[in-house]
């Protein structure tokens, strides 16, 4: 049933699409009429309040179906909805520039601010260049979502494996080289990326330099409601804070490696080898937890077994994440989630299955694209997605320009505190597990796990847009991508590639975010917001004890605060809202640690004696 809706949509959406281009194509001419007018800057967001539901729901649509349906049709449709919308912001961006220097009403001065900031893909006046550039976009994103590793065996039998396959080597593997061969195979799809990529960034510069910023970096930066340098300042900040959890981290696995693979494979005082973390990019290393385990045995929480066990499949899955939600007071999800939502990985077609969430009628019709399976790791990712889908659904009242979080960091923070909550208590209520009770051992068994993800993601959030703003900005140039790729993952993480790497690769290409464009920053602030919220919604909640024991499902009174929140969009700077839900008006990494205070104790005791840090490698 699921497979026949999803294809009634990509012939409705086709059609959908074509009358929206046709649509905006004409308004956009009548727009530029009226921008000839003299124009209220009330009047100027009033219109564009109005348009941008036209524009950007004919790019949802078309984008929505060229994820679940890839092919060189559903590109054409996707690139000309991208070339509109393009057009759009160009524009738009333009006329806002009419009223620099104004003095305006706050929500109007907020709303020529949002126009301005909008963009994270800054296009050309050049019609030809802005069609390039939604060309490229959209190859780039096809191809990674099409990508393969084909290899020949000794009977020249060719074998070919996608991302979710590849990636399933990496997460289930203990063999150095079988691992080695899956890392270095899904970084072939990325080779051709790297022409395309050095072109895309060009034309985005340029867009950019026309609307007034130095650069595509200087652009992405400027939308934290702070000087571009204070924001990159706060970052590094918000670093500091954690790295001694971090390293500890590092100095602890690094040394499980050794025992496993042999110290040769993975000397002390050096960066570890990437491709032995159970994750494609070494960004969470949880899949490894078998090798990383402090104390064998003591912590035993099967949710995956729990939900094979109870016959979960991808819809109970989603369900239960809704229960969450709906537990501390916020509404349910409308019918229409369910019908439009892609739940399962089609077997007749190419889909994108990485996780993301979707608003596509100014918050009537919300879904999710997920290729769910019944583990843990599929139910805490449709938490996370659903914490954008109530996002979007509680702000659904504000203009549509105040339709976002209050920066884009908020908006991937929600569902991950929500995460936070499912503890074992939290699976005993949901009937997954069958005690929630843990010992000392268990703790720091479940701490482990926890930081396997959380806290080892902290760095590669960081450095990915690192990266970016030095490309944006020329500092890294075109020859020297890779190198600098590199550098900075061993600065940052502590890894170095396995195998030697060099200027023909593009393997920041090989991470989707990068070939979609999409900013990565927010994930580096969500990991770090989320443990504040948590710890603000449970004290909110009325929670006693250790921060990691807390879950604030059923707590309808944390639930109206944090709905509270979301209503508020982006319609005040995100300072407000952190106020709002914390007492604090800056991003504070501090609860990290009193969450993970057990473990950090541990860790030091553990690593007492050893070599930790690194040192840099000679090239690569």
């Amino acid at each position: 049933m699921q497979r026949h809706t999803v294809l009634s949509l990509v012939v409705i959406g086709i059609i959908g699409v074509i009358v929206l281009i046709n649509s905006c194509t004409n308004q956009s001419t009548s727009s530029s009429a009226t921008s000839q007018q003299a124009e209220s800057a009330e009047e100027f967001v009033a219109r564009i309040n109005k348009e941008i539901l036209e524009v950007g729901r004919g790019l949802e649509i078309a984008s929505w179906i060229r994820n679940t349906y890839i092919t060189p049709d559903t590109a054409y449709i996707a690139t000309k909805a991208t070339e509109k919308m393009l057009a759009f912001n160009t524009r738009t961006i333009q006329e806002a520039n009419r009223y620099n220097g104004q003095q305006l009403a706050p929500d109007t001065a907020r709303s020529i601010q949002i126009i301005k900031q909008g963009t994270t893909m800054p296009a050309p006046k050049d019609a030809h260049k802005r069609n390039k550039l939604a060309q490229i976009n959209t190859d780039m994103e096809g191809m990674y979502g099409k990508g393969r590793y084909c290899k020949k065996d000794r009977r020249g039998k060719e074998t070919c494996r996608d991302l979710e396959e590849l990636s399933q080597v990496i997460a289930t593997s203990r063999n150095y080289n079988e691992l080695l061969d899956a890392w270095k195979g899904w970084r072939t799809v990325s080779v051709p990326m790297r022409d395309m990529y050095r072109e895309f960034v060009a034309i985005m510069n340029e867009g950019a330099h026309e609307m007034g910023f130095e650069n595509t970096a200087h652009l992405w930066k400027s939308g934290y409601d702070m000087p571009v340098d204070a924001f990159e300042n706060e970052t590094e900040r918000l670093w500091t804070q954690v790295k001694p959890l971090y390293d500890q981290l590092h100095c602890y696995v690094r040394d499980k490696f050794a025992q496993h693979y042999g110290e040769k494979k993975v000397p002390a005082g050096k960066p570890i080898p990437a491709h032995l973390f159970g994750n494609m990019w070494a960004q969470q290393w949880g899949e490894v937890y078998d090798l990383l385990e402090p104390y064998p045995g003591a912590l035993d929480l099967d949710i995956t077994g729990g939900l094979v066990k109870n016959k979960h499949d991808a819809v109970s899955v989603t369900k239960m994440s809704e229960k969450f939600f709906t537990s501390i007071g916020l509404p349910a999800l409308p019918d229409s989630f369910y019908t439009n939502s892609l739940l399962k990985k089609p077997r007749d077609r190419d889909v994108v299955c990485h996780a993301s969430a979707w608003d596509m009628d100014n918050g009537k019709d919300v879904r999710v694209k997920q290729c769910v399976e019944p583990d843990e790791d599929s139910l805490v990712t449709m938490h996370h997605e659903l914490g954008h889908i109530y996002y979007f659904i509680m702000y659904q009242h504000l203009a549509p320009l105040f339709k976002g979080g209050a920066n884009d960091g908020f908006h991937e923070a929600i569902g991950d505190t929500v995460v936070l909550s499912m503890t074992p208590k939290y699976m005993k209520q949901i009937g997954l597990i069958d005690k929630a009770r843990l010992s000392r051992k268990a703790i720091i068994n479940y701490q482990m796990k926890m930081a396997l993800d959380k806290i080892a993601f902290l760095p590669f959030g960081k450095l990915i847009d690192q990266w970016r703003w030095k490309v944006f900005s020329g500092e890294i140039s075109p020859d020297d991508y890779n190198h600098h790729w590199w550098r900075l993952r061993e600065y940052y993480q502590g890894i170095r590639p396995p195998v030697r790497r060099n200027e023909t690769h593009f393997d920041p290409g090989a991470k989707y975010h990068v070939p979609a464009n999409v900013p990565y920053t927010r994930y580096f602030l969500a990991h770090i917001m989320q443990f504040q919220f948590h710890k603000s919604l449970c004290k909110i909640a009325g929670h006693k004890g250790p921060l990691h024991e807390c879950s604030i499902y059923g707590n309808k009174k944390a639930g109206a605060k944090l709905g509270e929140m979301l209503a508020l969009g982006a319609s005040q700077p995100w300072p407000h809202a952190m106020q709002l839900l914390t007492g604090q008006k800056q991003m504070e990494a501090s609860a990290i640690i009193d969450y993970f205070a057990p473990l950090m104790r541990w860790l030091r005791q553990k690593n007492h004696g050893k070599t930790c840090g690194w040192s840099a490698s000679s090239s690569y």
